[in-house]
């Protein structure tokens, strides 16, 4: 992913990212007929090191992990299109001006530890649940030693992703003039799509406005 360093988020804005965001996708450096695996999952991160899920005994990612157990687990959010003409350097002629996009995108580095070991396992299971299931769930906490969780457990392997690095962007004009970024933002929420009032308060917040 390219950053440049106008762009380049900050510690406190990937921690908030990873904490308000548990899915993403899971990519493999190894191969599978040819191409890295790609899984769209849900994960729990610790807030520092650490990300915990599990899969299908049955997905090809276990595949490539054999081959190489590094992999890099991919966020993308709040995603809007930039038109031409908004985009257009003021006093330069709108249409010759040049889209972009905004969005938010971290990607952690890791390295794969699988866990087959039936108690590991179903403590992975019990982190995710009690992260994921809503407020009086009568979802029991998982147990090696519970007969209908004992016969499932077979079927997943569960998953301690290493965080080795993290490479975080926040793409929303930094390289442009506070007034241009205004101009953007107003755009953005005269159009209202999906996103747009994101994307306008994170322009927003990078030029407070003055308080005398």
């Amino acid at each position: 992913m390219l950053v440049h360093p106008w762009d380049e988020a900050t510690t406190d804005q990937r921690r908030k990212v990873l904490a308000a965001t548990d899915f993403g996708q899971l990519v493999t450096a190894g191969l599978v007929d040819g191409y890295p695996v790609v899984v769209p999952t849900h994960f729990l991160h610790d807030g520092d090191a650490t990300v915990l899920l599990h899969l299908a005994r049955p997905n090809p990612l276990w595949a490539a992990l054999e081959q190489d157990p590094h992999v890099v687990l991919a966020l993308a959010l709040g995603e809007t299109y930039v038109e031409a003409a908004w985009n257009a350097a003021p006093g330069s002629d709108p249409a010759l001006g040049v889209p972009t996009s905004y969005y938010t995108a971290v990607q952690l580095r890791c390295v794969a530890e699988v866990v087959d070991d039936p108690d590991e396992k179903a403590a992975i299971l019990a982190a995710q649940l009690a992260h994921h299931e809503p407020p009086g769930s009568t979802r029991r906490t998982p147990s090696a030693a519970e007969e209908a969780d004992r016969r499932l457990l077979p079927g997943i392997r569960g998953l301690r992703l290493h965080v080795q690095q993290v490479v975080a962007k926040q793409k929303y004009g930094g390289n442009k003039q506070p007034t241009h970024r205004a101009a953007i933002a107003e755009r953005l929420l005269e159009r209202g799509a999906p996103h747009d009032a994101r994307a306008a308060g994170q322009l927003r917040a990078q030029d407070p406005p003055h308080v005398t």
